[in-house]
């Protein structure tokens, strides 16, 4: 595995960064396999990467119709939910591309989150081929709490290597997640953490430049072993890292 870590001046600059780096991926992975597979993240960050590649300039630089757009993770809400994910993309990307409907794979939160999970591993070995699930990119988020996808810090899903997909009961949030487990994150190629703001400062911090403890950090079991991770983050969250 390759780590590196990439700090731009603020949330704008990094969507731009992401998005450029987006693009890159996604014309390589065409002219090699013939699609782009992506796994996008929820939470506030990405909202602001979504909706600029919903626009010009960078919407008319991707071919759409070989964009294969995942979750890494979903609330157990109806699509049409505040809360929802897949909700959140639909609004600030989805509905302004010209992305094939059957193009996009949800992940089905307004079912009960084992059946969610299931079905949605299902998805991903009927797209993969039963192989790893070897997407061409993942992006992910990071709390504040170190915790990435719904893999938060001291719960049972942490532990599962052989589910891609897994329903995680979050305690201090009294709910049911469904997520993709360590194994298929670190199947993928690429590893895009997409982190901002002070409040994710000590967070990042210790995750990078920390004790190894990924029942506390989540995010430190992201290492794939033939792919690439890369923290592309902004001023205010890396501002506690010694090699800012």
């Amino acid at each position: 595995m390759s780590e590196s870590v990439e700090v731009y001046a603020d949330g704008a600059a990094l969507a731009e960064a992401v998005a450029e780096q987006l693009i890159t991926r996604a014309w390589s992975a065409i002219a090699a396999r013939g699609r782009f597979s992506i796994g996008l993240s929820g939470g506030s960050t990405p909202r602001g990467l979504f909706e600029m590649l919903a626009h010009e300039p960078y919407a008319p630089r991707l071919d759409w119709s070989k964009i294969h757009v995942f979750w890494g993770d979903e609330r157990s809400v109806p699509p049409d939910d505040p809360d929802s994910n897949y909700g959140m993309a639909r609004e600030a990307l989805l509905s302004y591309v010209p992305l094939p409907e059957e193009n996009v794979y949800r992940m089905r939160g307004e079912l009960p989150p084992a059946e969610a999970a299931d079905q949605y591993e299902q998805v991903l070995r009927d797209f993969f081929a039963d192989q790893k699930p070897r997407f061409d990119l993942l992006l992910q988020g990071m709390g504040d709490d170190g915790h990435t996808a719904s893999l938060f810090p001291h719960t049972k899903g942490l532990r599962e290597r052989n589910r891609w997909v897994i329903p995680n009961y979050v305690p201090k949030l009294d709910t049911w997640r469904i997520t993709l487990t360590v194994t298929a994150i670190n199947a993928a190629r690429e590893v895009i953490f997409m982190v901002s703001g002070a409040g994710k400062a000590k967070a990042l911090h210790d995750v990078i430049e920390g004790p190894h403890q990924p029942e506390t950090l989540p995010s430190q079991f992201v290492a794939p072993a033939n792919g690439e991770v890369v923290w592309m983050v902004d001023e205010a969250a890396a501002s506690l890292l010694r090699r800012h």
